[in-house]
């Protein structure tokens, strides 16, 4: 079982802290477990119950009123309120209620759903890569069992990868190239592949070469595929390592433009004219896009 702090609560739901520990005297809607120094800590249960009563909160309902029901009320009345919902956070809180219950089911559910409302593209983009966000800043903390991020990740990339493989595969002598890697000791992919999704369904030729690519040998496959943009996200690497890939990639291949993304571009400085740093997706899609 997961044990959650009340930061973590705050980050995943998205209701503060302070409204939490108001709720929970004024409501009893919860009674975390508490350490030898009273600090608050929270397991599965409790973060789905959380994650119910924010949804409920957000759609009008009155603290008061929620705290009245018990624990299936509140599940039925989100399930028939998500079922016609066309707003992208109901969806990523499902996602999450998937993972932390290992409901395939649920998952397949939700995904279908959310293509069939938005299309594909808008379903990866507003609901896959901010549920992947949530998984990223908890797997930071710790506060995630592996168990639970790889059975979910296993089944978001399955699906990204049908997508892929639906996606056109005749290009042009003058499609731009990119190639799309991530660095030694980094091997969170889902990511790399929704970009590889992205770019294909753009019509965009992409060399994809995953996880984990020693430097030397991702020089060796650009002088070979030749790519005007090699594209890489970044996870776990030190600044110090992230900031010296940077540089060493601009100054190695300085007729790509290598595009950087992640968690850390905000201590990342560089002046180096082929790097662009982009710190989400939007702005990823941005900057190809011109």
């Amino acid at each position: 079982m997961n044990t959650f702090s009340i930061k973590d609560l705050e980050t995943i739901s998205g209701i503060k802290a302070h409204t939490l520990r108001i709720w929970e005297q004024r409501y009893k809607i919860i009674e975390p477990h508490r350490t030898d120094t009273n600090i608050r800590l929270y397991d599965d249960n409790d973060l789905k119950k959380i994650l119910n009563i924010s949804f409920l909160n957000q759609k009008g309902y009155k603290i008061s009123k929620i705290a009245s029901m018990n624990n299936a009320s509140l599940s039925e009345k989100v399930l028939e309120l998500a079922q016609d919902n066309i707003e992208y956070p109901v969806h990523v809180h499902s996602l999450m209620v998937s993972m932390l219950e290992l409901d395939e089911e649920h998952f397949e559910k939700t995904i279908s759903r959310c293509v069939q409302q938005f299309g594909l593209e808008n379903a990866m983009i507003h609901v896959i890569y901010p549920f992947l966000s949530k998984i990223g800043l908890l797997w930071q903390v710790g506060s995630l069992n592996p168990y639970q991020e790889h059975f979910i990740l296993h089944l978001i990339r399955q699906k990204i990868i049908v997508a892929i493989d639906s996606c056109p595969h005749h290009f042009s002598s003058n499609t731009k190239r990119f190639l799309l890697y991530l660095p030694s000791t980094e091997f969170h992919e889902v990511g790399l592949l929704l970009a590889h999704y992205i770019l294909k369904s753009r019509g965009y030729r992409v060399f994809y070469f995953g996880q984990s690519l020693p430097f030397a040998d991702l020089c060796d496959a650009c002088n070979l595929c030749k790519p005007d943009f090699t594209f890489t996200i970044i996870t776990t690497l030190g600044e110090q390592d992230l900031h010296t890939l940077v540089e060493n990639a601009a100054n190695c291949m300085p007729n790509i433009t290598h595009i950087v993304s992640g968690y850390h571009l905000a201590s990342i400085k560089t002046k180096k004219k082929n790097v662009h740093l982009s710190p989400n997706i939007q702005s990823f899609i941005e900057f190809i896009s011109r």
